[in-house]
């Protein structure tokens, strides 16, 4: 019986593993490290630069959101959403997991530094540390605005890809990195204000939790607009074409609809509808960058 059972065990330790890395998260993260490498060379990048950039991301993101699991535990197993991670039942332990965190990251660094250059690697790291340092260790407990300052880590992502290419970074690619700076309050105080619950028996002080409904409905608006303000001064910086304009314009127009139906009805519902718009927005914004330049390209 103990030899039947030792597959399903290793099964279920892998998937542990593979869940700290909180998989879909970094899905997100790529849709803006590859769109701007075509912008940053006014063509397709090379394949190669391409692999070693997402491979190298990916596992960064992997160790940051390791660490962020390590460190967030204690908060994890109070909240019905994150009750099943892998630290909260057992599937993988503390121990284990700080281990892996550094594995990955050490592993992104040298990636990235081998295939990229030396700013891509450090652009990664820094925003590991950021994340595990000033957010999760500092304002995610203490802060109202941690999400708003902690942001900075989850828009990283777009320098990195620009540095793989230039190995340097110029206004556009400090564009695109504000362009998901502001877009990422927004987005996760939707998810916040659905799962409010969750952050008040944790003690956590997301926005949706400790704010107005007023306030907080004011904060997302500001963040949105600032986002479609920026989308356009992109498409400008980076002299796009019709298709970016295009989808810049009405992905712009649906977000913001989506905000005008909250402010309509603040429920669970209507927030989940901004948190999956806004998902679906940056991800065709990002897109759109890469696809006009290789439209621009033959023609």
């Amino acid at each position: 019986m103990l030899a039947a059972l030792r597959p399903s065990l290793r099964g279920s330790t892998l998937r542990g593993y593979v869940a700290l890395t909180k998989p879909r998260i970094i899905e997100l993260l790529l849709v803006t490290t590859v769109p701007p490498m075509f912008v940053a060379e006014r063509g397709v990048p090379s394949v190669a630069l391409m692999l070693f950039t997402v491979v190298g991301g990916t596992l960064s993101a992997a160790g940051a959101n390791t660490f962020n699991m390590y460190i967030d535990r204690d908060i994890d197993a109070t909240m019905a959403r994150t009750a099943h991670r892998p630290l909260v039942v057992g599937t993988v332990t503390p121990r284990a997991a700080l281990i892996y965190g550094v594995v990955l990251e050490a592993a992104a660094f040298g990636i990235l530094w081998w295939g990229a250059n030396l700013l891509a690697a450090l652009l990664a790291l820094a925003a590991c540390l950021f994340y595990v340092f000033v957010y999760t260790l500092w304002l995610k407990r203490s802060s109202a605005q941690n999400i708003v300052i902690g942001g900075a880590a989850g828009a990283a992502p777009v320098l990195v890809g620009w540095a793989a290419v230039t190995g340097t970074l110029s206004l556009e690619a400090w564009i695109a990195f504000a362009i998901v700076f502001f877009w990422t309050p927004p987005h996760f105080w939707a998810l916040a204000i659905r799962y409010a619950d969750d952050y008040d028996t944790a003690e956590v002080p997301m926005l949706p939790s400790v704010a107005s409904e007023r306030s907080v409905l004011v904060q997302m608006t500001l963040h949105t607009l600032a986002v479609i303000a920026l989308s356009l001064w992109f498409a400008v910086e980076a002299g796009a074409g019709g298709l970016y304009w295009a989808v810049a314009l009405a992905g712009g127009a649906a977000f913001g609809w989506q905000l005008v139906t909250l402010w309509r009805a603040l429920t669970p519902q209507t927030a989940m509808r901004v948190f999956h718009t806004s998902i679906a927005y940056l991800g065709l914004l990002f897109a759109a960058m890469a696809v006009d330049v290789v439209v621009r390209l033959s023609w």
